[in-house]
């Protein structure tokens, strides 16, 4: 096998989409679950962060939410747009920055949602910050965020590995994400993530993209919610997205979710 091709995978929106959509139920009933029990407002409006390949914005829209999202790449936003077009779905997708986005026609939301750890692309304090105090001020009191965002071991001293498979109309996608420890001096974990493509005519291509992302111990999220002062923690889960199973907020365990209420 050659080399594999530098690119962002973000550019081939239909790959990173055959990797995660089979989470995208799930995802969904999750965070029906969780406006049911804690949201305070009326209404079922929700704003996705880096909405990506529209999938949940598709399938919360399918439910009767009024959606809309926003992402930094083209082609993620084109790749949106199309699955949405067959749809009677109105949902509002523009592109923009998770650390200083602005809504259209000051929308306000019953939910706000960034569930696959993307926060942690905000690689500096302010910028994260920034998000929050975004987020707070397009949320509706009592409205909520729900917050997906990966930590990181205390002991970490070795690379961890994710690996997933999918397929969808012949193609199978092979996704190995390797993640090594922050810097020294840095909160900046270097990642890689590779993707293996094998289609119905039995050619084979990879790609990789190189990354960094800012790393999170559970005592620094809770220091950054205090800075912002918008939100309040009323729940901790896990990326299995069990309504049931409920977490401390703790580095026991490295993927979380955390349901953020609105002041």
């Amino acid at each position: 096998m050659p080399a594999p091709v530098r690119r962002d995978w973000y550019d081939t929106p239909l790959f990173y989409d055959i990797i995660f959509d089979a989470d995208t139920e799930q995802e969904t009933d999750f965070l029906e679950a969780v406006s049911a029990r804690h949201g305070k407002t009326r209404g079922r409006s929700s704003l996705e962060l880096a909405c990506g390949s529209g999938r949940l914005v598709k399938s919360l829209g399918e439910r009767g939410w009024k959606v809309a999202g926003f992402d930094l790449n083209p082609e993620m936003l084109a790749f949106a747009r199309d699955r949405l077009a067959d749809t009677r779905i109105e949902a509002r997708l523009w592109q923009d920055l998770m650390e200083s986005f602005r809504v259209p026609a000051r929308q306000r939301y019953n939910l706000v949602h960034c569930l696959v750890s993307t926060f942690k692309y905000l690689l500096t304090e302010a910028d994260a910050l920034a998000c929050l105090n975004r987020v707070a001020a397009v949320l509706k009191p009592g409205g909520l965020f729900v917050l997906g965002v990966h930590l990181t071991p205390a002991d970490a001293a070795k690379p961890t590995h994710e690996r997933w498979t999918a397929s969808r109309d012949g193609l199978e996608v092979v996704c190995n994400t390797r993640t090594w420890p922050p810097r020294p001096g840095t909160r900046l974990e270097p990642m890689r993530s590779r993707l293996r493509v094998s289609g119905p005519d039995g050619r084979i291509e990879e790609q990789e993209t190189l990354w960094e992302v800012r790393s999170y111990h559970a005592a620094q999220l809770r220091s950054l919610f205090k800075k912002c002062g918008a939100f309040e923690v009323l729940a901790c889960h896990d990326f299995r997205h069990e309504i049931e199973e409920t977490r401390r907020f703790d580095d026991e365990y490295s993927d979380l979710v955390l349901v953020l209420g609105r002041r």
